[in-house]
C-alpha cells in the first residue's frame, strides 16, 4: 500500500530527500507522494523512512492504494532497473 501525505502537512523539507525511491515531491500546497514510486521504503529499509522523520505524523496507508508486500517487493525491483537503465 502506498502512502500518502494529509493536508497536516507543514512543508518542513524533511520528508523528500529521505525518500529512495524519489516518491516524494513538491504539490502544489503540501508535498504529495506518486504512488506508483512509493513502495513503503521495501527493498530499502525496515520502515518508512518518510514517516520515521516526519514530526507530525501525517503521513499514512493509502486505503485506495492496497498492495501486498510482495507486490511492494516487485514495484522496487521495477523502480530499480528503471534507474540502472
Amino acid at each position: 500500500m502506498a502512502l500518502f501525505i494529509t493536508d497536516e502537512c507543514i512543508n518542513c523539507d524533511v520528508c523528500e530527500p529521505e525518500c529512495p525511491n524519489e516518491a516524494i515531491y513538491q504539490g502544489h500546497e503540501i508535498y504529495e507522494i506518486n504512488p506508483n514510486l512509493c513502495t513503503e521504503c521495501v527493498g530499502h529499509f525496515d520502515k518508512p523512512q518518510c514517516v520515521v522523520v516526519c514530526p507530525i505524523d501525517c503521513i499514512p496507508l493509502n486505503p485506495d492504494m492496497v498492495e501486498t508486500q510482495e507486490q511492494l517487493l516487485e514495484k522496487y525491483y521495477r523502480i530499480m532497473q528503471i534507474k540502472a537503465a
